[in-house]
Formats: C-alpha cells, sequence, structure tokens
C-alpha cells in the first residue's frame, strides 16, 4: 500500500499549462502535485506574498530541484503517476492530525449536537500548537479528554519524527510508510479491557508487538 505515504520528493518539471509539477519521489513513475496542493510553507524563499489577492502561479513558488515533502493521496495506476499533496493528514484511533493548518473540526457523522458540544470543548482544551489542526473521527464519539489527548500527542509525536526524517534525509526518499492491516488493526480496536491478542504468524506476531 503506498497510499497515505509520505516522501521527501524533488521537483523534476514544470508543467505551466496545467500549473502543476512533476515530483520524483521515489516511485515508478514520477508524482503529480498541482498548484492547490503546495502549502505555502514549501513555496521559495524569495517568494513574496501578494497582498491584492491573486493567486500565485506555480513558477513562481517552486522549481526544478525544488525539494518538497510530499503524501500520496491517490497511487499509481497503470501509466498514470501516483496524485500527491503538501497538505499532510496522519489518522489516529479518534483523530486525523493536520500539521500546516491551523483549524479543527468534527466529523459530519457525530450528528448530535450536545456531542459536538462537547468534542469542542476538549478540542479547545488539548491547546494543539500553532499551525497543528485536526478532526476528530467519527470513532471519538464518547470517547473522554484523556483518550482524546493521548491520540493528539501520539501523533503529534509522530509528525514531529516524520519532519526530522525530512530535514535529514536526502529526496527521494520514503520518510513515512502508512500502517498495515495489523498496525491499524491494533490502533483502531484495541482498548484496555483486551487481554490478549492471538496471532497465527511469527512475522505479523513481531510487527503487533513492535506496534
Amino acid at each position: 500500500q503506498k497510499k497515505g505515504n509520505i516522501y521527501k520528493g524533488i521537483i523534476t518539471n514544470i508543467q505551466l499549462g496545467l500549473q502543476a509539477a512533476f515530483v520524483n519521489y521515489g516511485g515508478n513513475k514520477d508524482g503529480f502535485l498541482s498548484m492547490g496542493e503546495i502549502h505555502p510553507q514549501f513555496y521559495l524563499p524569495e517568494t513574496s506574498v501578494d497582498t491584492t489577492g491573486r493567486r500565485p502561479r506555480i513558477q513562481e513558488v517552486v522549481k526544478v530541484g525544488h525539494e518538497i515533502l510530499v503524501q500520496i493521496v491517490k497511487a499509481e495506476i497503470g501509466s498514470k503517476g501516483a496524485a500527491l499533496t503538501t497538505y499532510t493528514s496522519l489518522p489516529g484511533r479518534y483523530l486525523v492530525l493536520m500539521p500546516g493548518s491551523d483549524t479543527s473540526g468534527i466529523s459530519r457523522k457525530i450528528e448530535d449536537e450536545a456531542e459536538r458540544m462537547k468534542l469542542r470543548e476538549i478540542m479547545q482544551q488539548l491547546n494543539p500548537p500553532a499551525g497543528i489542526g485536526f478532526i476528530v473521527r467519527t470513532a471519538g464519539l464518547d470517547r473522554n479528554k484523556n483518550e482524546l489527548s493521548r491520540d493528539f500527542h501520539y501523533l503529534y509525536r509522530l509528525w514531529q519524527n516524520i519532519w526530522a526524517e525530512y530535514e535529514k534525509q536526502s529526496a527521494p526518499s520514503l520518510i513515512y510508510q502508512e500502517m498495515d492491516l495489523v498496525a491499524r488493526t491494533i490502533r483502531d480496536y484495541f482498548t484496555p479491557d483486551i487481554l490478549e491478542i492471538l496471532v497465527d504468524n511469527t512475522e505479523v506476531y513481531k510487527q503487533a508487538k513492535d506496534f
């Protein structure tokens, strides 16, 4: 599985007509990154902010050879390269962390207004750092502050590790691999009332134990 993986990539080509860039992230084909998927934090240092509200052109904010942190939102299909974004999202058990965003929200599937109000209060108490947004997943329904806080701090530490690797690694390289089925299952379903997990494969056992 490559969807959700995070890479340090390098821009190999800029298509002015498409207002998009092609990025070598280490895949079979260069990935496709549209202008709308480039977060301002990855703009070139010399890029000036236009106060008139005009949206900058891609050639003004990045160039060939520019290194950038990208996440796969749609994997390669046939001759089409992967679709990429720099707006990273990291799913946890109860939350989805959104580095580079100042907004937070609640899953639309949580419809009860009293529950939404309670979750909003908890979200404010979590006091996320500037530039770190998050969304409460449907699984966050009926969770208390400690549970949500634990998930938030786990995801925030994960993001700090990802960014540290990004600054250290050379492009192109894999920075973070999205969890496989084993880890996702434990993440989403393992609770304190579970006493044991039975695994029938040595390699999977090691993965589960490490996680």
